[in-house]
């Protein structure tokens, strides 16, 4: 079986990053949705439109986390790199 590859400090930190990002422009972005002028009310009801950008950003991030941290060696790569010399 493929050995998993640790995750470098850089790669965890670029994922912080990432994360602290999207809570601060989400919450700015739900803050401006209930506060702001870009609410438009419609007989009593809103539509919701940060939850398209949290959704999108939110299965990047999850995708940016599994790429981090669901990474194996691949066990054919020496065999493709001697064949490709070859």
């Amino acid at each position: 079986m493929a050995n998993k590859i640790a995750p470098t400090s850089k790669q965890k930190s670029t994922l912080m990053l990432h994360a602290v990002i999207f809570v601060v422009v989400n919450a700015l972005l739900w803050y401006f949705y209930d506060k702001g002028s870009m609410r438009v009310d419609v007989e009593g009801w809103a539509y919701v439109w940060p939850i398209w950008i949290t959704a999108a950003w939110g299965l990047s991030l999850i995708g940016h986390w599994a790429a981090i941290h669901t990474n194996y060696e691949d066990a054919g790569n020496e065999e493709y790199l001697r064949q490709l010399e070859n």
